[in-house]
């Protein structure tokens, strides 16, 4: 028996190209989404949705470069209605913990008539490691706005583990998984935390928003700097300072601890060149 492929969007992405590696550890046909991939997709050329579409038994949505992004809630609902049209069975969709504009993307998901589950994740871990602060930790420094606001960030390993299990498993059918680490920090504790896992002095630096979108303006473009500091004005204010049992609802086990994204990170080379 021929088993249809599984579409993972933003499959060269932190979440999506873990997702894709996992499932095809299982066995199981993946076809990426992505402008270089076989039969390319681009959210920005609607042309390119119904050839990725055809055939496939369930789809993951992340939408690059998040779905803050203006008109992102607009495009992923019209690309839903076609997964439809196309025969999917199933769609995961990656949201952020307190975005307004994630809730409404939620909402197109869920009334879409599709068998669903949503994966609502908070900061992620990677992005000192391959994301946008990269650099900055790189150069002995975190770069944070939102002063003490308490955040449980989370392993984009947990996130991967939690979609794959919802595209491959009947039982996550109609959950919402918020998915977070098992304990709030402040950056300066993340900071003190990777600081210990590298062997360098990693400091905090409490910056403002302002400060904060021109540092990334210089190393990432406008476009991603506008969207991470949108994120940070509407996020870093409290509203996440909870833990959520997504993980453990989802998978049976608990979240994977900062420290230990930390030392796995080390341990596959992040931060090799000295800080």
């Amino acid at each position: 028996m021929t088993i249809q492929p599984i579409l993972v969007l933003g499959a060269t992405g932190k979440t999506g190209a873990r997702i894709a590696n996992l499932l095809d550890a299982k066995g199981l046909p993946v076809r990426q989404g992505s402008r270089s991939a076989a039969i390319p997709f681009d959210w920005n050329t609607p042309d390119t949705w119904a050839p990725v579409l055809a055939g496939v038994s369930a789809v993951y949505i992340s939408y690059y470069p998040d779905i803050a992004v203006p008109g992102a809630v607009e495009t992923v609902a019209a690309f839903t209605d076609q997964a439809r049209v196309a025969g999917v069975r199933k769609i995961v969709l990656l949201t952020g913990r307190g975005e307004y504009h994630a809730q409404r993307a939620e909402e197109v998901i869920r009334t879409s008539g599709l068998p669903y589950t949503i994966v609502r994740a908070a900061w992620f871990a990677q992005n000192f490691s391959e994301g946008a602060l990269h650099a900055p930790v790189m150069a002995g420094v975190l770069p944070m706005p939102g002063g003490d606001v308490l955040e449980p960030i989370v392993d984009v390993d947990d996130i991967a583990d939690v979609a794959v299990a919802a595209l491959t498993e009947t039982n996550h059918d109609s959950e919402t998984y918020e998915v977070t680490g098992p304990r709030l920090m402040t950056f300066e504790h993340m900071a003190e935390v990777l600081s210990a896992a590298t062997g360098q002095k990693i400091t905090h630096m409490p910056i403002s928003f302002e400060d904060f979108h021109a540092a990334l303006l210089a190393s990432q473009g406008e476009m991603i700097a506008d969207v991470l500091t949108d994120i940070a004005r509407e996020t870093l204010d409290g509203r996440n300072a909870r833990i959520a049992d997504g993980v453990q609802r989802a998978l049976g086990r608990p979240p994977r601890d900062f420290t230990t994204f930390a030392t796995n990170a080390v341990s596959s080379g992040a931060w090799e060149t000295a800080v």
